[in-house]
């Protein structure tokens, strides 16, 4: 007899009806969140196409934290502070009393919303170095962990255990030995080969060391699709590191499969070093469940330069998509051009609706992406958009060398945008994501240089000919963009 014939009717029956129940209880459930109708529809098809499948995706990857708050910012000293702060600088803003820096008269729109939905608050008398590639990078961090006297902090998605991620170790090993305060943070899934002996390891060498979120059943298997983005390195309170780099070789040496990997990141001096560290300690408190808030780690700053510019934190524990926002200001505020470079091309319903309606209204907007990905469903579903995106008068450019991992946006020779968020759902609305926010001439046109270089070794998409594409890879381009909000 077979083991079916063996099962009773009547338990097959129970079965299915509470796998129906359970399949009902999560679509209202769904339609409760009041999400976007894309993402709830995306969601309610996965679940109906892919059955029991698509009930473990949900518990994994769908849930919507947001509003649980991963990390509780509220209470946080230094997040109470910037708060405060934040909202002096909102009025004296709308009062007129900063006009002393043109940019900001220039940017109010934007420079008030940041300040509003993530408490960005606003720096004056920075000193920014744009870093072009990963020499450039891992060279200026290198030389400013060499220097170290107080404390170093130093986060990550990706950290490998190759050349160049063995020599930061390695010198983090010394610094601690020298006395020097290490704090170490990584995310799990990003940094996933790092295992519990590499950290217990550090520890062992006086470096406090945390990864961000582990992924352990059951415990965050709810949490898992919630990914810590950000790259920051303090050193001394007194110089910052943001940008696209994560800790490999590929970003020195290029991968064998697709050639340069290429990508841009930034160093601060000034008081947003300040507002880099407090984006570091929230995420540190979330770890260590300690609140770090001394005046040691904040130490007081004459301008240095004269870039004025806001670091702007978001994902789950913010009430905002405030990068998301932020862009889509921007965007909506460019009189002569948009130049954007990003890995990954599937932004929200309102990013592409500002993008549609600059080119069209006479805005040159321009988007840089790579031929080559390291993310073949991500890679279709960038794909889907190209058509739509041309039809309104965008152009969209392959970059050709290697792999474009930058993640950059310049307006009108009066702002630019440099960070660790993609054009994507997932920076967007799911990853901790961290960008800085330039208002500078100088730093602008130079930034827009960049990306004219990166231009002339790209191939300009001709609508013409990309619609005449198989139908066979259009097809598919469109199945994966159903998908694309839930990536």
């Amino acid at each position: 007899m077979d083991f079916v014939d063996t099962i009773s009717p009547t338990l097959i029956t129970i079965v299915k009806a509470a796998y129906f129940f359970t399949m009902l209880v999560i679509i209202v459930l769904i339609m409760h969140e009041n999400r976007s109708p894309l993402k709830a529809i995306s969601w309610i098809l996965v679940l109906l196409l892919l059955p029991g499948l698509g009930i473990i995706f949900y518990i994994f990857f769908g849930q919507n934290l947001r509003k649980e708050k991963i990390i509780a910012r509220k209470g946080l000293k230094n997040h109470d502070l910037l708060t405060s702060i934040a909202h002096s600088q909102s009025h004296k803003l709308a009062e007129g009393e900063m006009n002393d820096h043109p940019e900001l008269g220039r940017n109010m729109k934007l420079v008030q919303l940041l300040l509003n939905n993530s408490s960005s608050i606003v720096t004056i008398g920075n000193r920014v170095k744009v870093l072009n590639n990963g020499r450039a990078t891992f060279d200026a961090i290198i030389e400013a962990l060499k220097k170290a006297k107080k404390f170093i902090h130093l986060e990550f998605y990706i950290f490998d255990l190759d050349a160049i991620g063995n020599q930061i170790l390695e010198m983090l090993k010394e610094k601690a030995r020298e006395g020097v305060e290490v704090r170490f943070l990584v995310d799990d899934v990003g940094s996933w080969e790092l295992k519990k002996d590499f950290f217990k390891g550090l520890q062992k060498d006086g470096i406090e060391a945390y990864s961000f979120l582990q992924v352990r059943f059951p415990t965050f298997t709810a949490k898992v699709n919630y990914r810590n983005h950000r790259k920051i390195v303090v050193v001394d309170g007194e110089i910052g590191f943001v940008g696209g780099l994560n800790v490999a070789n590929r970003y020195i040496e290029g991968h064998p499969n697709y050639g340069i990997w290429r990508d841009m990141h930034l160093q601060v001096m000034g008081d947003a070093v300040n507002a880099l560290q407090t984006v570091f300690l929230t995420d540190w408190y979330f770890v260590s469940q300690k609140d770090i808030a001394e005046r040691f780690y904040f130490p007081p700053k004459e301008p240095i330069g004269d870039k004025v510019m806001q670091i702007v934190a978001s994902g789950p524990d913010t009430d905002w998509p405030g990068i998301m926002m932020g862009l889509y200001q921007a965007i909506s505020m460019a009189q002569k051009y948009v130049y954007i470079t990003t890995p990954y091309f599937m932004p929200s319903e309102s990013v592409l609706l500002a993008l549609k309606a600059a080119a069209l209204g006479g805005v040159d907007v321009r988007i840089l992406i790579p031929e080559k990905s390291d993310a073949y469903f991500t890679a279709l579903c960038t794909k889907s958009y190209i058509k739509e995106m041309l039809e309104s008068e965008v152009k969209f450019y392959y970059y050709q060398p290697g792999f474009l991992h930058s993640k950059m946006m310049v307006v009108d020779d009066q702002l630019c945008v440099i960070g660790t968020a993609n054009m994507d759902f997932r920076s967007f609305e799911q990853n901790f994501e961290v960008n800085a926010f330039i208002y500078n001439e100088d730093t602008a046109k130079e930034v827009k240089g960049y990306f004219m270089d990166d231009l002339m070794e790209s191939n300009k998409i001709i609508l013409s000919q990309w619609i005449k594409r198989p139908l066979w890879q259009k097809t598919k381009e469109s199945f994966a963009r159903l998908f694309s909000p839930l990536l």
